[in-house]
């Protein structure tokens, strides 16, 4: 089993992580999601998120846009990062099972990501 998040608004991708409204968390196996749950953002804490979205127990995290910070602290724990994604939750992971979603490493920088993370 695997389990993805993805940092969500409304159940759409969020473009910036760490202010998301919550991470919705879908249960796989053999590519199918079989189970999912919604979990409000517990607050933009610098290093908190990677550690408790760790501590439930997921395997890969998809956001529109992350700062590296929280992507370093990911990749220390073995959890895939995909950045870059848009549109609705569960059509990106069902689109992640497929092989079909690649990260495109848009990493935000603090303090001038106005431009880049579609703000």
């Amino acid at each position: 089993m695997m389990k993805i998040a993805v940092a969500s608004d409304n159940g759409m991708v969020t473009q910036h992580f760490g202010h998301c409204e919550s991470f919705m968390i879908f249960n796989t196996e053999k590519s199918q999601i079989i189970k999912s749950e919604t979990i409000p953002n517990p607050g933009h804490i610098p290093g908190f998120l990677p550690n408790f979205l760790h501590d439930k127990g997921v395997n890969v995290i998809i956001s529109g846009g992350m700062g590296g910070g929280a992507i370093d602290i990911f990749n220390a724990k073995e959890i895939e990062v995909i950045v870059g994604a848009r549109g609705e939750a569960k059509a990106v992971v069902e689109e992640y099972l497929q092989g079909m979603l690649k990260s495109t490493g848009s990493v935000c920088h603090e303090h001038q990501h106005h431009g880049e993370c579609g703000h």
